[in-house]
C-alpha cells in the first residue's frame, strides 16, 4: 500500500524485453535498505525490486502491467515518480493508494492560473463515474484532489511546491497518465451496482 506522496523522481536508465520488460530505474533512495522483492510505485504502479545496486533498482514488469498502463511508453531518460511502500505508523499524507492501475488517462489541456497549473485530463467513460468533484485520484503515483468533472473530463490545479517535487512540471497536452480510482469510490460503486 502507498499514499501517493511522492518521495523521489527517479529516471530510467534501461529497458530490456526478456519475456517480460526489465527496467532499471536510478534512484536517491538509499538502495542498502531496500530489500529484493520490495514493492515500489513507479509512476504509480506497484513494482517488485529483482535486483540492486550503489543507486538503481531493477523491476521486472509484465506483459498485462504493461497493457493497463503508460509503461510502453518509457524510454531511458524518462523521469518517473517514485515512492516507497508505506510502512505501520508512517504518516498518511494522500490517500490510500494500492498501485493497481485501472487506467490511461490522457491530458488535454494545460492552462497557468496564478503560480499554480489546470491540467485536464480525459479518461475512458467505464472510468469517468468514479471520479467526483473534491474526490480523491492517484495519478502517476500522486495523491490529488479532483477539482471538478464534465463527463469524462475532470480538473486537477498543481501547486507549485507539487510540481517540484514531481514529474509534473514536466506536464503537457497529449500525456498519457497512469490513473488509479479511489478504493472508496470503487466500493461505493459496486454497492450500488448490487442494490
Amino acid at each position: 500500500m502507498f499514499t501517493g506522496i511522492v518521495t523521489d523522481i527517479g529516471t530510467v536508465t534501461e529497458l530490456e524485453q526478456q519475456g517480460d520488460l526489465r527496467a532499471r530505474i536510478q534512484t536517491a533512495y538509499e538502495t542498502d535498505g531496500i530489500d529484493i522483492g520490495a514493492s515500489i510505485a513507479s509512476d504509480g504502479v506497484c513494482l517488485t525490486v529483482i535486483a540492486l545496486g550503489d543507486n538503481w533498482y531493477d523491476v521486472q514488469v509484465s506483459a498485462e502491467t504493461v497493457s493497463k498502463t503508460n509503461l510502453d511508453s518509457w524510454t531511458p531518460g524518462k523521469r518517473v515518480n517514485l515512492e516507497r511502500a508505506l510502512k505501520v505508523g508512517d504518516e498518511l499524507g494522500g490517500h490510500i493508494v494500492s498501485g493497481h492501475v485501472d487506467g490511461v488517462a490522457e491530458v488535454v489541456a494545460v492552462k497557468d492560473e496564478g503560480d499554480s497549473t489546470r491540467v485536464t485530463l480525459r479518461v475512458p467513460k467505464a472510468l469517468a463515474r468514479f471520479i467526483a468533484p473534491k474526490g480523491s485520484v492517484a495519478l502517476n503515483g500522486t495523491s490529488l484532489t479532483v477539482n471538478d468533472v464534465e463527463g469524462c473530463d475532470f480538473g486537477i490545479n498543481f501547486i507549485p511546491h507539487t510540481k517540484e517535487v514531481t514529474t509534473w512540471g514536466d506536464v503537457t497536452v497529449g500525456d498519457q497518465v497512469n490513473l488509479e480510482i479511489d478504493t472508496l469510490a470503487r466500493y461505493v460503486a459496486r454497492l450500488a451496482e448490487m442494490s
